[in-house]
């Protein structure tokens, strides 16, 4: 009998046809993650049932109607079954409408549970974006679709990867638009969010770093002026709060600096600024958390990885981070 105290955490099975189902059975009977939490997958149990045999897993499926009868353990993996994937025209590591319907299905449904309180927090494998699309969902990934299920304007993506954690002003744009985007209200957003990601995970005053968008972060203007005209006024804006926030850094030494603990969060301008710089720590090591969002998100911070699609290899270390993660921000919470 898994421990009531624990949060309950609602796992996404992600893309079908990616290695997300192989991932669960690897990740949901570990010891680390059972003593910190009660997983529960959101998906198809055939999928994952076809998964075990990929893994070698020997865990039984707990078909369960609701999540409050879910009893996970290191031999049973517990699982809220939609039913929504026909296991014959399945067909791993390919681009499909049913399982871009499939994985959107399973985000609706693990959201929403976690704004009823059925759960404490939500972990999201890894989705296809072409399928979402095909499938009639037009976002860009999960983050612009949890903030539309969750109603919330104002979210990011932080990565985390040991003690690097950063926070993006922008991601799935486009350069030239992502450059219009560095203003003074969004990088103060994005920067209050952060504070406030750093204080759930128990920093009472985090140092927060802001990085630059040129070279050299504009050497006083002789490489841009974007940092004196935009990120230096949020960043005054910020102190003016009381909160210790400094900058604007260069991008190349920013990221290194806090590593090094010099600071406990960084802000950064656009997407591959801050996703190359945790990613080069291990692409398998990362968490992705949804900052913003009335509810608790984390996710793997790698894809679907269709290539390694019912080969049993796959890596479940992201996955197993992104449960961690969401138990710790969950805390002790009862659901």
């Amino acid at each position: 009998m898994n421990d009531t105290s624990l949060p309950r955490l609602a796992i996404t099975m992600g893309d079908p046809a990616g290695t997300g189902p192989e991932l669960l059975t690897r990740a949901l009977i570990r010891k680390d993650v059972l003593k910190v939490c009660r997983p529960i997958v959101v998906g198809d149990a055939r999928v994952l049932a076809k998964a075990r045999e990929y893994t070698g897993c020997k865990a039984s499926i707990q078909r369960v109607p609701r999540f409050e009868e879910a009893d996970p353990s290191e031999d049973r993996i517990a699982v809220l079954d939609l039913q929504n994937v026909d296991l014959a025209s399945l067909e791993l590591g390919a681009v499909s409408t049913m399982a871009g319907e499939a994985a959107f299905e399973y985000i609706r449904t693990a959201a929403q549970a976690a704004l009823t309180g059925k759960v404490a927090a939500i972990v999201t494998s890894a989705i296809n974006k072409e399928a979402l699309n095909k499938a009639g969902h037009h976002f860009d990934g999960h983050t612009g679709l949890l903030a539309d299920i969750c109603k919330a304007p104002r979210v990011t993506m932080m990565l985390a990867a040991d003690r690097l954690r950063v926070s993006h002003v922008s991601t799935h744009l486009s350069l030239r638009e992502a450059i219009n985007r560095v203003q003074p209200e969004r990088i103060l957003e994005v920067t209050s969010l952060t504070l406030q990601a750093m204080q759930q995970l128990g920093i009472d005053n985090p140092r927060i770093a802001v990085a630059g968008l040129n070279p050299h972060a504009g050497e006083n203007g002789l490489f841009g002026s974007e940092e004196t005209e935009f990120i230096q006024p949020a960043i005054k804006a910020a102190r003016a709060k009381g909160w210790e926030v400094s900058g604007p850094y260069p991008g190349d030494t920013v990221f290194f600096r806090t590593l090094q603990g010099e600071f406990d969060a960084a802000v950064a301008m656009y997407h591959d600024q801050g996703h190359v710089a945790a990613k080069m720590l291990g692409i398998w090591r990362g968490v992705n958390v949804t900052l913003g969002l009335p509810i608790i998100r984390t996710s793997v911070e790698h894809g679907t990885n269709f290539d390694l699609s019912g080969t049993g290899k796959s890596d479940p270390r992201s996955l197993v981070e992104a449960i961690l993660m969401a138990a710790r921000l969950a805390g002790s919470r009862p659901a």
